[in-house]
Formats: structure tokens, sequence, C-alpha cells
């Protein structure tokens, strides 16, 4: 066998490292020539993964960057494979087609970092450029400068993300003419509660920075009145901390009777304010405006040689320019920190950055997890083993000639030219929420796998790290970086990049605005302030599964029409595309949106598509919030309902395809029932399109039409719950409707807390007592008869998506202040008793419930037979005002 020289098939990043990175796959037993020397590999090498190019002992550290990454356990000889138990795990789960190492060559070691003040010496600030170039944006006085000019729909709390939603939909076709470019909407996942959150000043921080954002034309605020987080908090926010909210077209609307009298409301309002927007002018403007959000996701070994320099590169440009650059993802630093604060504007900023990395290693040690913990799957099958070699990578976005200039909490305004760290997660959405807040007017996602995240109304610039990846997803990203390890200089590819940005600065298009579709995902709220519960929580066992003994009634009878499936009845035939992970949720929905349009649900038999869009999977901790996420997604595959079902993945999460097969096949289900597809792995966002609807019609062989069948009230499976005060009379009402439908041999769930499972009058009706512990984990499929289902955290929309995952077909929901939103795939009727609340939302709500229980309890029976057997279709749910989100519950934290 030939020999071959190292730099044809490997990189160090550094030259006094002692192991380097391969850049394609190498094959056991090749030889490898490095500085004189020749040795040969012991095990084929994975491309981005490590190998040795020098003896290390016993007990010394490996060095990428010249930084330690992890000490020996064995003398390693040059030519092996350098692997810890992380790497081997994640890769084991994973179909490969050669041999693994056996057993770990290293283990993880992370030495804490000591400021030593006594040596410190402050760094000088990069000398500026006294003629900056220009570029074209919207000057906005105060607020700054734009490079984009939207018509923005904000819920301000997560009751009201389906209201912004729709609207933008409704406006989607509006042409993007003279000055505007469009309606967009923030959706978001916080602040619906009744209870104030531990992420609330966060929150509004947030809320705020999007409010005066400079790329924001005009502004509708949407809520309900009554959450933590409404529009009152907020105004009294932006005014109290002086943020300018009102040197823009602004307003607070909220819905305070019918949705869709509200939603014509605030579309005429939006399509006023488009018409403003198209008589703005772009003018001419120094790059000293432009703030650059530096962000990257689905790392690979790669990022820190090709992406994260570039965009470091294009920084110091700017920076120099008199612009600013923004450093995030606190967790992801852990390990760099040598590095990080080698160049610092003064030891008070050192001082800031080490306390902010301690607080956040605090707050996940609250949730029983370590923020060390944060390296996906993906990354780790990309090469990146540990915390350490991830942290190290993503520092390279700071440019080893530009000094830290200060340090933000998540979501404070950038306050002035230079390089700034602002504290965040490392989860990718939830970090550029607050570099947006921060003002940055535009964002670098600098990424090895592919990741295909957008913002809405902040133009994001795609940076891929190596020239194959590129090409495979070329339609999708908008720089390849890999051009580097091809032979370009850094130098010409960033002033490339650099007129580039200028260029989408001055209104260009980017891929993934092109793509049209974004998402918004804030840091989500903690649910421990401290440790205090620990140990409580972690040593809580999960409920048997059993239902509970309550008062039973013979029920009326009543005739439903029903569909026939392999396990029983079911009373709808749908086909799901469900995504494994927050990343690949926009691609999900646009994947059942294509089908229904394409009336490939016609060709199947079933009554449509559906996706259910989420924020979890990934940036999040493991432990017991993982098991849930799992029940809840193979809930949902499984649901009755679903006749065919595809996951599709983003292709660098935790919970990747191959994840989700092994965890179907621990819960006993046969994962060859389902379709898989992934956006990176399949070549784009319009690629795995093809392939989702590929897979579906494939299925038509095998499909019959819908067999119908009749069923009495035995036949129905409900979620049972309650949004505010549930009064004596209706309580009665619905235990009434509980006990004729048990006593049949159907299912109720109702969620444990403070609606109807705690209601005393609900209880003494059916021989039960208030706030019983739960019966059923939260999403775990229920067996026929009563169940109340853990519901940790309390959030409506979480309780109504674990609901849904326990396979119930209809939901029957209790208005005690307004109407709240439905699912997304099943059918949700809204009910009251309250005249106040039946006023003010006639047309909202699908029944108000006599006060008499047996009348009530009837009344609402027959209410649940007409919608199962799809003669009646609840009101909201047919406006489309649902929503989806799984559930942290109380030890999932943000990483």
């Amino acid at each position: 066998m030939s020999e071959i020289p190292i730099d044809d098939v490997a990189r160090l990043p550094a030259p006094g490292d002692n192991v380097a990175i391969a850049t394609r796959r190498l094959e056991a037993g090749t030889i490898l020539r490095a500085e004189g020397e020749t040795f040969q590999l012991t095990h084929t090498v994975m491309e981005g993964h490590r190998f040795a190019v020098r003896p290390i002992d016993r007990g010394a550290e490996l060095l990428s960057w010249t930084l330690p990454f992890g000490v020996a356990l064995t003398d390693i000889r040059c030519g092996e494979y350098v692997s810890n138990a992380g790497m081997l795990e994640a890769l084991g789960g994973r179909p490969l087609d050669f041999e693994l190492p056996a057993a770990p060559n290293f283990e993880d070691r992370i030495t804490r970092y000591e400021l030593d003040e006594a040596t410190f010496a402050g760094a000088p600030p990069l000398e500026r450029y006294a003629e900056p170039p220009l570029f074209r944006g919207f000057d906005r006085g105060i607020r700054g400068v734009g490079t984009r000019n939207h018509v923005v729909i904000m819920g301000t709390s997560s009751r009201t993300a389906a209201f912004a939603r729709i609207v933008a939909q409704r406006l989607e076709n509006l042409p993007a003419a003279g000055g505007f470019d469009g309606v967009v909407a923030v959706a978001h996942t916080e602040g619906g509660g009744a209870e104030i959150p531990n992420n609330r000043e966060l929150l509004l921080r947030t809320l705020a920075g999007f409010a005066v954002h400079p790329n924001v034309g005009a502004l509708l605020c949407v809520d309900y009145g009554s959450e933590a987080v409404s529009n009152t908090v907020l105004e009294g926010y932006l005014r109290r901390e002086d943020y300018p909210i009102d040197e823009l077209p602004h307003r607070f609307l909220s819905i305070e009777g019918g949705f869709d009298r509200h939603l014509a409301e605030a579309e005429g309002q939006a399509r006023q304010w488009a018409q403003q927007l198209q008589a703005e002018s772009r003018v001419e403007l120094p790059a000293s405006h432009l703030k650059l959000a530096l962000q990257c996701g689905g790392s690979d070994a790669f990022s820190g040689v090709s992406g994260n320099p570039l965009a470091a590169w294009v920084a110091r440009e700017l920076i120099r320019c008199g612009g600013a650059a923004n450093l995030a993802e606190t967790d992801e630093l852990i390990g760099a920190e040598p590095y990080v604060l080698d160049r610092v504007r003064d030891a008070e900023t050192a001082r800031r950055f080490l306390q902010m990395v301690e607080r956040f290693k605090e707050r996940v040690s609250w949730h029983g997890a370590s923020a060390e913990g944060n390296p996906s799957g993906g990354n780790k099958y990309r090469g990146l083993y540990n915390i350490v070699l991830k942290s190290i990578g993503a520092a390279m976005k700071r440019h080893p000639e530009v000094p830290l200039d200060g340090c933000l909490e998540y979501g404070q305004q950038i306050p002035e030219s230079g390089y700034w760290f602002m504290d965040s997660p490392g989860n990718d959405l939830e970090s550029i929420a607050g570099q947006v807040a921060s003002g940055c007017n535009i964002i670098y996602f600098v990424t090895g796998n592919g990741s295909i995240t957008n913002f809405p109304f902040v133009p994001t610039v795609k940076i891929v790290t190596t020239s194959q990846r590129f090409e495979l997803l070329a339609e999708d990203m908008d720089v390849n970086a890999g051009a580097y390890q091809d032979g370009t200089s850094m130098d010409e590819m960033g002033r490339q990049l650099f007129a580039r940005t200028l260029a989408v600065a001055a209104g260009e298009r980017t891929r993934g605005e092109a793509a049209g579709h974004s998402q918004v995902s804030i840091w989500r709220d903690w649910p421990q302030a401290d440790a205090a519960a620990l140990d409580r929580l972690l040593a809580t066992s999960t409920p048997a599964g059993a239902p509970l003994t309550i008062r039973t009634e013979s029920a009326p009878a009543v005739s439903i029409d029903a569909i026939t499936t392999p396990t029983g009845v079911a009373l709808d035939r749908i086909g799901l595309v469900l995504p494994t992970s927050l990343c690949s949720g926009q691609i999900a929905r646009l994947a059942a949106q294509r089908l229904n349009h394409r009336g490939l649900e016609g060709e199947l038999g079933l009554s449509r598509f559906s996706a259910l869009v989420h924020t979890e999977g990934c940036g999040v901790s493991g432990g017991p919030n993982e098991d849930t996420y799992t029940r809840t997604l193979i809930g949902y595959l499984t649901h009755p309902s679903v006749a065919l079902a595809l996951l599709l993945e983003h292709g660098c999460e935790k919970t990747h395809n191959d994840y989700m097969r092994a965890r179907l096949l621990d819960a006993g289900v046969d994962a060859e029932r389902f379709g898989f597809a992934s956006v990176q792995l399949d070549g784009g966002i319009e690629r795995v399109l093809d392939q989702i609807e590929g897979w579906f019609r494939k299925q038509s062989a095998d499909m019959t039409g819908p067999q119908t069948t009749g069923t009495d009230a035995g036949g129905l499976r409900l979620g049972l719950l309650a949004g505010g005060v549930v009064p004596e009379r209706a309580a009665r009402s619905l235990a009434r409707l509980t006990s004729w439908i048990v006593g049949a041999g159907g299912t109720v769930v109702v969620p444990e807390g403070a609606g109807l499972a705690a209601n005393p009058a609900f209880a003494a009706a059916l021989d039960i007592s208030p706030g019983l512990a739960p019966s059923l984990a939260h999403g775990e499929y229920a067996r026929p008869g009563f169940h109340v289902m853990e519901a940790p955290t309390g959030h409506w929309t979480e309780s109504v998506s674990g609901l849904g995952a326990t396979g119930i077909g209809i939901l029957l929901a209790y208005a005690g202040e307004h109407p709240l939103q439905g699912h997304p795939m099943i059918p949700m009727l809204q009910v009251t008793g309250d005249r106040g609340v039946a006023a003010a939302y006639a047309d909202d709500l699908d029944a108000v419930v006599d006060a008499d229980e047996g009348v009530g309890g009837q009344q609402l029976l027959d209410l649940l037979v007409e919608t199962a057997s799809q003669r009646l279709r609840p009101r909201l749910w047919d406006q489309g005002n649902t929503d989806f989100q799984i559930t942290r519950g109380l030890l999932g934290v943000s990483m």
C-alpha cells in the first residue's frame, strides 16, 4: 500500500497538536506520512474524526488548537483512532459498516480556568477604518439601521402564537414592493401561564428588543390580557426601561371577543402598515451600523477549521468599520476559556464572562444535568466528541486579533461598536432570539451538517464548513467555507463574504429567505430556581398506568360513526409527518401543506395530512425529560387515528432517526411501519419534500379505503381539561359525562393540576379525592377507564399535546376565562357555563353548558357524538387556532 502525505487527507488545526482531523473517510490499514515518519491507521476513521499523529503517553493531554480536550487512558500510538466513551456510545447507535475501537483510549477532563489578575493586561481596541464602506439600509434614528423592513405580528405570549401565525399566513402573498419586505409572525412558547415564570425578566427584555428592532417597520402585539406576560406588562417594561417604542408604528391588541373578528382587524391593520412601508426607501449608510450575530449549529469538526474562522474574519473587518459582532452560546465555550480570554478589553470583562459561565453551570445543575453534556449525537457523529472540542471550535468565531469588549445579558442591547459576548444556551434558536433582541441586524449561521434554520425578520447567511456538504445542500446554503480546505486562502474568502454581507444588508435575499420558512424560540423557562427540589424530583416514580376507580353510570344510547382499525376503532384517519426535533419542524409543516395541496390524502383514503411542529429534541438536557419526549413521539406515531406516519429528522440532532428506531424497538413497536426522511442526508428541503411525497405515494398500493362502523359512548377516547375556574354545576355536568363514557367502556383522561383534577365538585361527583396523584405518565397510552395524566408545568399547550399522545381522539375544554388554542391533529371542542364568557366569545365557543347537570351532560355528549362522527367541526379548530408543544417537565433545561 502506498504512503499518503497527511496533508492530503487530514488537518492539524495548529502545529503543536498531537491529533489530526480526517478530511475524508480513511480505511483501516491506510499508511500516512507526517513529519518524515510513516504510520498505519489501526481502524477506519470517519470524516471529521481524529487520530493520533504523535505518540501520546498514558496520562498525557490530547491537543487540538494546542488546547487540551482529554487525557489518554492508555499509551496511544501514531495512527490510533482517538475515542472517548461518549463518541463510542453515539456511534454505537448508528448503522456502521466498519468496526469501532473496543474501548475508549481517552477520557474527558476539563481544567477549571483561573484568571490571573496579577499578570492580566488589557488588550487595545482594533484600529478603525477612517472611511468604512457603504450599504443601503433603513435609517431608524435612535433605533439603528434596518437591513429589512417588515410588519411584525407578535404573540406576546404562547397563548396568541397561533393568532400571529394565522395573520402572517393570510398575508404571505402580499407583494414585497418598494421598501416593504413582508408580514411575518413572532410566535413563541413562553409567558402564557397564570404564574410568573422564572424567565420573566429575560422574556420581557427579549420581546422589548424585538419590538424596537430596526428591521421592524411596524409592530402589532397580541394578547388575551390575563397572561403572566401580557401587553400591559410588556408596554410597561418598554417604557420603564426606555425602549424607543414610540419611534415606530405600533399597536397593542387584546382579543376580547370573536377570534375571527380580531383576525380581520389585525389583517386590516397590517395591510395599512404595509402600504406605508412600501413608500419607504433605503439610503446609503456606513457599515458601522451593522451588528452581526455569530452563531453555529449542527457543528462538526471543521466548524473551527473553516466556517467559524471565516465568520471571525468578517467580524474583525466589520468592527474595524465601526460595527459590532455578538458571540453567544455560553455552554459551548466551556473548556475554551483560555482562547476566549486571550484578548480582553479589561479584567472586569474577563471576570464577568467567567461569572456567566459559572452561573449557567449552576442553573443547569439545579435540574440534575451538567452543562458539559451539551454535544448532540449529531455533533459526536461528525467528530465533536465532547464539550471541549465543540467549544474550542466555537470559540474560533473570535479572530485572534479581536479583543472581547464586554459581556451582555441575554437580549441586552449592544451599547457600542466592538466584539460582545451574550449569555445564552447552546440551543441555536433560543440563542439567536437573544442576539436579535440585542440589536443584531444580520446573522451568520455556521453549520457543519447543514442546519436550515431562519429567523423571521433578520436575514440569516448560512456558512457550510465542507465542500461535500455544501454540494449536497447547495440549494439551501449560502457560503461554502469548505473552499478553505480545498486551497482558497482565508483572506480571499473573507473579502468575498464581506462583500456579500453588504449586499445582503442592502436587500439581497438569502437562501433561507427565499425558502420562506422561519421560527422563533426564546430561552425557555427553567422550572427550578434552586436545587432544593432536585432529590425529590429525581426520586419520583413513573405512574403505573392503571385506570382509577370512579363512580360510573349507564350512558344514554348514542351512535357514533367510527373507523375500523387493526387495533379497534378510531375517529379519524390521518397521515402524520412527525419532526424528530425543532430543526426539522418547519420542513415537516411544509411537507404536510404540500401533500394536502396536491390532494394525496384523497388518494390514500385519509382525511388530511398533519405535522406536529415543536421546539424540542435538541438543545435541551436529557434524563427524565428525554424519556417524556420519546414517549410522546411514540404516542403520536402509534395513535389510533394515524394511519400512516413518517419521521423527519434534521440530521444532526440527538433524537435523530436512528435514535428513534432504537426507542421504537425498546417500546416493542415495529419501526418498519413508518417512513424515515432526513433534511440533511436527503439533500435539502426540496429533495426531502420529494422524498416524503414519494414514500406516502408508495403506500397507496397497500392502502384500502376507510371501513366505517358504528360504536356507542364506549368508543370515545376523550381528553378533558379546563382553563380558568369551573363552577360547581358545570363541573358536575363534566363529571356526569365522564361517568357515562367510562361506564360504557370508553376512556377519559384529565391532566393533573388546577383544572378539573383538583375541582372538588368534579371529584365528589365521581367519588374520588380532588388532587389525586397521576395514574398516567405524560404522553403515555391510556387504557380504557379514567386517568389523571402528569402535567408538571401547567402549560396549556403542553397539557393538550400530552393528552393527544395518550391516544385520545377528541378533546373537550371548559373555557373559564376565554377560549384557548386547540390541537393541530385532534379536534377540540370549547364550552363554557359562564354567561359573561359566553357573551364575549359567542362566535368562538361550541356550546354554553346548561346549568342542570343532567341536561348539561347530555348536551356535551351529543356535541361529542356529532364531532366524533365528523358531522361537526369545532369553531376555533376549524379556524386554525391550534398549537403544539412537548413538555420538558420539571427537570428539562436549555443547553
